[in-house]
């Protein structure tokens, strides 16, 4: 009868609901709890709060007035940040999607990465002109329709390059990773969630630092807008500087520029600068670095039980994902694939796709002989060698530079946590504010506009190969470094067999570093055995050496 009784004791205290437990762990919060608590309901507030501004009336015919009053600055950066942040969601999703496809699929690969190159060649104003008519047409009389627009404007900017990135890591995980997800039978949703989103997790992250920074970059484009002779603004840090720029104050034009340099350090600081202190828990190696990546915020957030108890409450939808998971099946494909089946395959897909190419390539040049005459191209095409030659030429210069000096950052965390919030504001303060001061310069000192402009189009593009740098630097494994630093390999030996491949396809596909061999997490890098216990890590099995890349097996 006893047994009996323990037993049912037992399985009632395992099924009473979480909400009848709460009492009890809420006497263990403390004020860091508190805080939390307090932080995230003020986040929310002001998120609704500056939501509603997105929803106003609207009319398209209305003059276009951009109040400049500094008063109004704090509205307006509560405005482009919210327009950054679900451009970045979006782009997040978008990036899952595109790359997984382009991964798994070696015919869809030869279309889709094509395309992803050619749109992330096309200014974001070529986007935009095509943006706004369709989504003011989609929400007429709304203010919600230039809001689209202009998160769209900015999703484009940042959404190739973090695709680029995801692709190649999940074209390039580990022999053992995917031996793991096979001989386990994980279905297709955990082999993506499981092990190849953490193998791409750190190249995702500052991909991502990176593409929001180009964000930054595009706000002026972005919030205030011309199509078709008509003026549209939104409300928002980049419509202010693009006012106060036409009204020559440059007054307001410092107190434009103050407000950005404010908002990229606090995002850095409690956004960027947290999340990759955590995400180093996926860099996996065999050995510990001497110093590691540290966030205040993320210290202060492992501190308090909110994390652990949001993770109890969202337990029951993570199972429920990974049930409905199964419907995509499992990892089970066989590693040798039919070469007949396969060749047929490719023969009808390419016949299908180079047919539907070919149709629409006439179609546009009969389109083309029509109105314009084929003759418009000769132009055009000139321009764009001449473009071509200065783009080649800075990224040259660019490398020489900044290569370097992102391997010099990337292998120490000391001075990443130093660089990377003057680097993320170099590289997010927009260059168009420097384009008066910049031609003025030019007039005074008599310098070529070619070569000028080679040095403005370097404001933009040398922040990615920085950015890209150190990300693949600080993926290359400690072992391997203190291994090359116990056999004396120095200068242009240690470049050539370490430092060159290890950031190579980082620099080539401004993507993610190259995933390390299986190892341990650095579990053991906390500071104190209560830290560890209060966000432990998961182990994994250590193995003697690299392991070579393998291709995911597509069909």
């Amino acid at each position: 009868m006893s047994f009996r009784t323990d037993t049912k004791s037992a399985e009632t205290a395992t099924r009473t609901p979480l909400v009848a437990r709460l009492p009890g762990r809420l006497s263990q919060f403390s004020w860091v709890d508190a805080a939390v608590a307090a932080a995230v309901l003020v986040l929310l507030y002001v998120v609704l709060r500056v939501g509603q501004g997105t929803t106003v009336a609207f009319n398209t015919h209305q003059n276009v007035h951009v109040d400049t009053d500094p008063s109004q600055l704090p509205y307006d950066a509560a405005r482009s940040l919210l327009r950054m942040f679900v451009a970045l969601a979006l782009s997040v999703l978008f990036t899952f999607g595109y790359a997984y496809a382009a991964a798994k699929s070696r015919r869809l690969e030869r279309i889709l990465i094509p395309a992803l190159d050619i749109l992330q060649s096309v200014p974001v104003l070529g986007f935009l002109t095509v943006a706004v008519t369709g989504f003011i047409a989609l929400f007429p009389g709304s203010m919600l329709g230039l809001e689209c627009a202009a998160i769209f404007a900015i999703f484009t900017s940042q959404a190739w390059n973090m695709t680029f990135g995801f692709y190649y890591s999940l074209t390039s995980l580990p022999r053992e990773l995917d031996e793991l997800s096979r001989s386990f039978g994980f279905t297709r949703w955990m082999r993506f969630w499981k092990v190849e989103v953490p193998a791409g997790m750190i190249g995702l992250v500052w991909n991502g630092m990176m593409s929001f920074g180009g964000g930054w970059f595009f706000l002026v484009a972005s919030e205030a807008i011309s199509v078709n002779n008509q003026q549209y603004a939104l409300p928002g840090v980049g419509s202010y500087a693009g006012a106060a720029i036409a009204d020559g104050d440059l007054g307001k034009v410092g107190w434009a520029i103050l407000t950005m340099a404010v908002m990229v350090i606090g995002v850095n600081f409690l956004f960027w600068r947290p999340l990759t202190a955590w995400a180093e828990k996926f860099k996996n190696e065999q050995s510990e670095a001497g110093e590691v990546q540290r966030s205040v915020v993320l210290d202060f957030l492992r501190r308090s039980h909110w994390p652990q108890l949001l993770g109890r409450v969202l337990r029951p939808v993570g199972r429920g994902l990974s049930r409905a998971g199964r419907l995509f099946g499992t990892d089970d494909r066989p590693l040798a694939v039919d070469p007949v089946r396969q060749r047929t395959g490719d023969v009808v897909f390419t016949l299908v796709a180079g047919g539907l190419i070919v149709w629409g390539l006439i179609d546009l040049g009969h389109y083309l002989y029509d109105r314009t005459g084929l003759g418009v191209f000769g132009e055009p095409l000139l321009l764009g060698l001449a473009t071509l030659v200065r783009v080649v030429v800075l990224v040259a210069l660019a490398t020489v530079v900044w290569v370097p000096i992102g391997v010099k950052v990337g292998f120490s965390p000391r001075l990443t946590r130093i660089a990377q919030p003057v680097v993320q504001v170099l590289a997010s303060f927009p260059a168009n504010f420097l384009f008066p001061l910049a031609v003025w310069f030019f007039l005074k000192t008599g310098l070529s506009i070619n070569i000028g402009g080679t040095l403005l189009m370097a404001l933009g593009a040398q922040w990615y190969i920085l950015f890209n740098t150190i990300a693949g630097a600080m993926a290359i494994p400690t072992d391997l470094r203190e291994a090359m630093d116990d056999l004396g390999v120095t200068g242009r030996q240690r470049w050539k067999r370490l430092i060159i491949p290890g950031i190579f396809p980082s620099y080539v596909t401004a993507g993610s570093p190259p995933p390390a061999a299986p190892g341990t997490p650095r579990s053991s890098r906390r500071s104190s055995p209560s830290a560890a216990r209060r966000s432990p890590r998961r182990a994994w099995v250590r193995t003697s050496r690299r392991p070579p890349r393998v291709a995911t097996i597509r069909t």
